[in-house]
Formats: structure tokens, C-alpha cells, sequence
């Protein structure tokens, strides 16, 4: 029972984590293509190369958050595999003070000495690596790092966002970029409070600190266009 409501947890943990990961990427996406075409509108750039900046800033976002989240996760998986394979060498090498160990662990959780022995030898008798995995470093097939997945859904989080503000550009030049701002913003709200809720946060305080950080992103980007503009 309480392996199973271990592994739950950990579900449940994997999920919230997953989510938070989601809504980073989309946010990352909704500030980064905003910011783009707030910058180059104000650089005095067509609706062509506005339009084509955009989409580039959004393969090129997710191309990049797909790479270095693989990348990330890739070395994370490494190591969860060396940690494993060097517990599978120890478990066949030294089992006495493997079992020893894990009955201690066992025990830290406040359970009776002599119970701990026991658990832990019917633990390591049903699933030595796995349950020295699980138990002492919180380890199962729910919440190991998944390379692949992690780049993917790194890519569809930041597309997902970066299509907000790139699909207001197709607007009429005199209602463009109010609602490519406009809709970043709502965009943001959204994330922030999805992100808040993920964590058991203020929503309010989370879907604030967000937008004042796009917003922030949005104006510095606009000023550096608008100097590049001048400039040029």
C-alpha cells in the first residue's frame, strides 16, 4: 500500500512538474515573439519582414528550447543511470551492507529498527536495484528524466505561446501592434495564474509579476528598435 501511494505521489509530483515546465515554456514563447515584432515595428520594419521575423523567432524559440531542454535532461538521465548502475555493482558486490543501508533509510522515515530490517529485506528479495532506487533516492519509471519527451514538450509549450502574438500580427497595420501587446498581455495573465496554481501560489501576485516582466521585456525592446530605426 504505501509503495503504491508512494508512486502515486510521485505521479502527481511528475504532473505538477510537467505543467510548471509547460507554462514556462509558453510564457518564454508569448514574451520572446512579442518582443520581436515590438522591436522591429518600432525599427519601422514592413509587414513582410515583420511577418517573417515572427515566424522565424518562433521555429528558431522552439528549435532551441527542444535542443537545451534534451541536452538538460539528457545529463540528468546519465546520471540517474550511473547512480543505478552503481548500485546494481554494490548490490552484487557488498548486498549485506546494501540491505543495511536501506533498512537505516527506511528507519529515518520513523519506522521501528526491527520493522525496517524486515521491510527492507523484502524489498531488496521482490526488487534489489529498484527498490534501493526508489527508496533512497526517490527514483521509479514515473519520474525518470525522459530526454525526448522533455524536447518536445518544450517545443509545443514555446510554439503554443509564441503563436498568440504572432497571429495578432496579421492584423491591420493601425490595430497590429496594440494587439500583439493587448493579447501577449491576456496571454501572460494566463500563464502566470496556471503557473501559480501548478505551485499552490497567488495567482494574482504570479499572473502580476509575469506581466510586468513581458511588459518590461516588451518596452526595452521597443526602445532598442526604435534607436536601430533611427539609426539606420
Amino acid at each position: 500500500m504505501s509503495e503504491v501511494v508512494a508512486d502515486a505521489g510521485a505521479a502527481e509530483l511528475g504532473r505538477m512538474g510537467w505543467l510548471r515546465a509547460a507554462v514556462l515554456g509558453a510564457d518564454d514563447g508569448i514574451v520572446s515573439t512579442a518582443s520581436l515584432l515590438v522591436g522591429m515595428a518600432a525599427a519601422g520594419a514592413s509587414s513582410r519582414a515583420l511577418l517573417t521575423a515572427g515566424f522565424a523567432g518562433l521555429v528558431a524559440g522552439a528549435a532551441s528550447m527542444a535542443a537545451g531542454e534534451y541536452v538538460s535532461v539528457s545529463s540528468q538521465r546519465d546520471l540517474e543511470d550511473a547512480l543505478i548502475a552503481r548500485q546494481r555493482e554494490e548490490l552484487q558486490n557488498h548486498p549485506h551492507v546494501e540491505l543495511v543501508e536501506l533498512a537505516a533509510t527506511i528507519q529515518d522515515h520513523g519506522v521501528d529498527a526491527t520493522l525496517a530490517r524486515r521491510v527492507a529485506g523484502q524489498l531488496i528479495t521482490a526488487d534489489p536495484v529498484g527498490a534501493v532506487a526508489r527508496v533512497r533516492y526517490g527514483l521509479t519509471e514515473t519520474n525518470r528524466a525522459n530526454p525526448l519527451q522533455a524536447a518536445l514538450a518544450s517545443a509545443a509549450s514555446f510554439a503554443a505561446g509564441a503563436i498568440v502574438p504572432l497571429g495578432a500580427a496579421f492584423a491591420d497595420d493601425g490595430w497590429r501592434m496594440t494587439l500583439v501587446v493587448g493579447l501577449a498581455m491576456l496571454a501572460l495573465v494566463v500563464c502566470g495564474a496556471l503557473g501559480a496554481q501548478a505551485g499552490g501560489a497567488s495567482r494574482v501576485r504570479a499572473a502580476l509579476r509575469v506581466v510586468v516582466g513581458g511588459g518590461l521585456a516588451m518596452a526595452i525592446s521597443a526602445g532598442a528598435g526604435r534607436l536601430v530605426g533611427i539609426s539606420l
